[in-house]
């Protein structure tokens, strides 16, 4: 019989002040747990460089700024607001583009003699006034439209959003930024002003980080793009958030480098109220706190019947991060194609505004033939792509191979051109690349990013290897044991409140250095992987313009321009010091993406294959030819006490 669940909580209770006084956050918090919201939508971003949520009803929320660690604040001074003015330039209607109802729940200001100067509800002069029932919004990941029927006031909005999530792309797919294309329709029978303005501020809703942060706003210019930003740090990470607008001549943009998030409002809402525009001599309105807002505006005049759209672009850059113990500091993947100086938050912007178009046309090329087969229900239409969200949406971090291996990798090795992946378990279970569960969502990373499943499976590999002889109490038996173990897979990759990577093995409920179907697990991705990464290269020989940014070479090749390259050197120190990376000969032959060699991974992979299934053989006891249970919760479904063969 098993232990009393007071034991259990005694345990983990005594665990959790040890945490605690670490200044850190329980990878699994039982008591203050997050509560799902109906309210979320597409999130915003691409892989691995951050992402920002966005809500249905039109909020900015759920940050994650930090690797790996969520801020569930709703912003309330992250906003679009719409400014209607008719033909002799009146203003008939002014509303946030969004309905988060705490904007709405205080109305006056108080006017008692003890009031603070500072309201108690921010920005209360700022109003929704768009009708539930006349608004729509439909969400198929990486893209989300929201429609504001507005014809009471002769016209009508589409908010296209969009996050370059590309199959089978490496560079755009992990650029930090989404584009907002506001279609704006006149109507009506006369002529129509309509401003959009974007309105953000430093930080993520946290206020005392927030106010730590040492914000600072910016102009931007870059290109055919105009607009404002804001240099700030994140729990000492220098990160900027970047609002652009595309410059056309028949568009009037302004900005405002400076109005007070926490104060009434009210300045720069009767600015727009009045003018339709901002008034850029005079924006600089006194703060209150050490934080700050920025806002741009984009003006269009519509003749009768006609239509523009007004191109958006937020991009955030912290190129340069690190995790709470610091044992370490991570580059980015995105700073491969854009520096890691975090001044490259307006060439983002520009890129962006630039290549969204394309990226529309390749995400529907790709969800196309889904969305069209009458065969499929329209619940797996919606769920196929919508659930892959996680990809960028799941703590996800998306690295540069750079001196945070702590060692020199082979020539070949994947992660030189396609760096370090991970992902977290979820949200509330915070740990990357658990393997157990990776198993089963793995399917979709080997289909879509096959070179990221690649990276990952490296990464596994080489912690196969690793001994982690430091000892902690299991939560569920009290035994003292090793954090890993020699030649077994771990369980995952480590906390982003800790050090992942580098301290494997968060998870302390169970012994994972003897969980039965890790090892297993292992064997057949690598098995999965080889086929698929065949499959693919197949589907290139065959049809290349269905895989056409992919290039299939073999480890052979690779070999034989690294030996070209290096044939005139003369001593062995001269070639290792002259040879490059896979991912500079891929530069520097036609720039292409190359997917691994399936033989090649195959080859890279069987001797760790190999000493771990050695070692799964050992838990077959009585030669039948099957494994066995130890009488404890040794595999995935961890409250399953299972004895016997399996």
């Amino acid at each position: 019989m098993g232990e009393p669940i007071e034991v259990h909580k005694f345990r983990y209770s005594a665990y959790y002040w040890k945490v605690t006084r670490e200044n850190r956050r329980c990878y699994m918090d039982y008591y203050y747990t997050e509560n799902g919201k109906q309210m979320y939508g597409v999130p915003l971003g691409g892989i691995g460089g951050g992402t920002i949520g966005r809500g249905f009803a039109g909020e900015f929320c759920r940050f994650q700024m930090r690797p790996g660690m969520y801020e569930y604040n709703v912003v309330q001074a992250n906003q679009f607001i719409v400014t209607i003015k008719d033909a002799k330039g009146c203003t008939i209607f002014q509303s946030l583009l969004s309905k988060h109802s705490a904007l709405d729940s205080v109305n006056s200001q108080c006017n008692m003699p003890n009031c603070s100067s500072r309201s108690k509800q921010p920005l209360h002069t700022w109003h929704s006034n768009i009708d539930d029932s006349k608004c729509s919004y439909t969400g198929l990941y990486p893209r989300a439209w929201t429609e504001y029927d507005l014809t009471a006031y002769g016209v009508r909005l589409i908010c296209r959003q969009i996050s370059p999530v590309i199959p089978h792309d490496y560079k755009d797919s992990c650029l930090p930024c989404a584009v907002f294309v506001w279609s704006v329709e006149n109507v009506c029978a006369e002529e129509r002003k309509v401003s959009i303005t974007f309105t953000f501020k430093n930080g993520t809703g946290t206020k005392k980080q927030d106010a730590e942060g040492g914000a600072e706003a910016m102009l931007i210019t870059q290109g055919n793009v105009k607009g404002v930003g804001i240099r700030q740090k994140i729990t000492g990470m220098p990160c900027t958030y970047n609002l652009g607008c595309r410059v056309l001549p028949e568009i009037s943009i302004t900005r405002c480098t400076q109005f007070d998030p926490y104060g009434t409002g009210e300045q720069l809402w009767s600015e727009l109220k009045e003018n339709g525009q901002l008034n850029e001599k005079h924006c600089d309105e006194a703060l209150k706190t050490k934080d700050l807002g920025v806002a741009l505006c984009a003006q269009i005049a519509l003749k009768p019947n006609s239509s523009h759209d007004l191109e958006f672009v937020l991009a955030w850059d912290m190129p340069l991060i690190h995790f709470p113990k610091k044992l370490k500091s991570y580059t980015r993947y995105y700073t491969k194609y854009f520096d890691a100086s975090g001044e490259a938050g307006p060439k983002i912007c520009e890129y962006a505004l630039k290549h969204y178009s394309s990226w529309e046309k390749l995400i529907d090329a790709w969800q196309r033939p889904i969305l069209n087969d009458d065969g499929l229900p329209d619940w797996y239409k919606c769920a196929i792509f919508n659930q892959l969200y996680f990809i960028s949406d799941g703590g996800t971090i998306w690295l540069t191979c750079d001196s945070s291996f702590g060692k020199k990798l082979n020539y070949d090795d994947p992660r030189l051109a396609y760096g370090r992946f991970g992902y977290l378990e979820g949200h509330e279970y915070r740990m990357y690349n658990t393997y157990d569960v990776h198993f089963y969502a793995s399917s979709a990373l080997s289909h879509l990013w096959p070179n990221l499943q690649v990276s990952l499976q490296y990464d596994i590999r080489d912690a196969i290897d690793v001994d982690l002889p430091d000892t902690r109490k299991m939560l569920y038996d009290g035994k003292i044991l090793p954090r890993h173990i020699k030649n077994c897979v771990p369980h995952d990759l480590g906390d982003p409140d800790e050090e992942p990577f580098t301290l494997i093995n968060t998870y302390n409920i169970h012994d994972v250095n003897h969980w039965k179907d890790l090892n297993t697990k292992f064997v057949l991705q690598v098995y999965r992987d080889y086929y698929v990464l065949n499959e693919l290269a197949q589907a290139q020989a065959d049809n290349a313009s269905k895989f056409s940014s992919i290039e299939f070479i073999d480890k052979d090749s690779l070999y034989e321009m690294y030996m070209q390259d290096n044939k005139r050197k003369n001593s062995a120190d001269e070639k290792q010091q002259n040879r490059k990376s896979a991912s500079l000969y891929i530069n520097e032959t036609n720039g292409k993406v190359y997917l691994m060699d399936s033989m090649a991974y195959l080859k890279a992979m069987y001797p760790s294959c190999k000493v771990i299934m050695e070692r799964t053989i050992e838990y077959d006891k009585d030669n039948d030819g099957l494994i066995e249970n130890m009488k404890m919760p040794d595999q995935t479904f961890d409250t399953w006490v299972m004895d016997g063969p399996r």
